[in-house]
């Protein structure tokens, strides 16, 4: 059996880690034959909370849990990590403006990032959660420069089918953790009776996977706050489950995943000191930005909604109509590059200003 590795979640006294830290001590997200350290880190009033969820997990009696660590200091939190999941972050409040809110998450993701960078082995693979995602990871990663930004990632959230989830893939997330994102069907591909058909096909509505689709999407954690009166906890652990298992995994042949991560040398025209959702293949715990190509004139996404024109780039594609390597591609950017890059004034809608004065002081 691997030695164990050592795992943070921060805001581990919240609702979300509380649906979380079962499958991480279970195995469900670095394998079935991984030990883990899991080391529990939040501010100092919640300690107490977190000495009922160190008994849960005990009592759970988990052969791969090696041990786990309850603490307030980062200085603990972030000792020779080998994965970090941040979760914790500051809500925004009633009447708090978002300079109130980005300044708070500031503070506290610097703080994380500096402690990654100091105290965190230089191979570890961050995820952040906590909103905004985007921004947060951006302001983490710029306080940990010696760790390569490429190490860090933020997360993005089954179709009308009348089929499972798992039956569906590459279904795009572009942009924003936000309402802002634009959910991107146009590569997705649903399995039919052992049969891979393309969504609109199987869909067979166009009206609703352009419209209701996109709004039910973009709205869904509004929609769960409303109805629960609380935040999205027990959705938001499968998918940072996910999310960190592909990133140790790598994603299965012939599929991709959506994520936010560092958008250097990106080929959509997205500003390149974003953190941003893209369509992405994951191999040897490395991501891949792929480069989507081909699309129908009547399916291309643009900032309102409505159609535009397909376009052409060269390179070479995949089977998914997925351009590689767009770093070394030449030749005209294709209509799609365009069209992103005309989302992404609309989509990215925290001020990057901000971020930089408040890093600065």
């Amino acid at each position: 059996m691997p030695e164990p590795i050592r795992v943070v979640v921060t805001g581990a006294a919240g609702q979300i880690a509380y649906s979380l830290l079962y499958s991480i001590a279970k195995g469900d997200v670095f394998g079935k034959d991984q030990p883990i350290i899991l080391v529990l880190l939040d501010i100092p009033p919640m300690l107490p909370v977190l000495d009922g969820v160190v008994m849960e997990l005990q009592d759970c009696a988990l052969p791969l849990l090696r041990e786990v660590i309850p603490t307030d200091k980062v200085e603990v939190g972030f000792k020779d990590l080998d994965a970090a999941i941040l979760v914790g972050s500051m809500p925004r409040k009633e009447g708090m403006e978002r300079k109130d809110l980005l300044k708070a998450n500031v503070a506290i993701f610097k703080t994380q990032g500096a402690a990654l960078d100091k105290y965190a082995k230089k191979t570890v693979k961050v995820l952040v959660v906590g909103n905004p995602a985007n921004t947060n990871c951006l302001i983490a990663s710029k306080s940990a420069p010696s760790i390569p930004k490429e190490n860090f990632s933020c997360l993005t959230v089954a179709m009308r089918c009348g089929v499972s989830s798992d039956k569906v893939k590459n279904v795009i997330i572009w942009g924003n953790h936000s309402s802002t994102q634009y959910p991107d069907v146009h590569h997705a591909k649903v399995n039919l009776h052992g049969s891979e058909t393309p969504a609109y096909d199987a869909v067979k509505d166009e009206t609703w996977l352009r419209g209701d689709f996109i709004s039910t999407v973009q709205q869904r954690g509004a929609a769960v706050i409303k109805a629960r009166k609380l935040s999205s906890a027990m959705s938001a652990a499968k998918a940072i489950c996910d999310h960190m298992r592909d990133i140790w995994f790598g994603t299965k042949e012939g599929e991709f995943i959506s994520m936010g991560v560092y958008a250097a040398g990106n080929s959509y025209g997205i500003p390149e000191d974003l953190i941003y959702s893209f369509p992405v293949e994951i191999k040897n715990k490395a991501v891949e930005n792929l480069f989507v190509r081909r699309r129908s004139p009547k399916r291309q996404p643009s900032q309102d909604g409505r159609g535009a024109r397909r376009g052409s780039g060269g390179g070479d594609t995949d089977g998914c109509g997925l351009l590689r390597n767009p770093r070394t591609t030449t030749g005209s950017r294709p209509e799609t590059a365009r069209t992103v890059e005309r989302m992404s004034l609309h989509v990215c809608n925290w001020p990057l200003v901000w971020v930089e004065v408040f890093l600065n002081r």
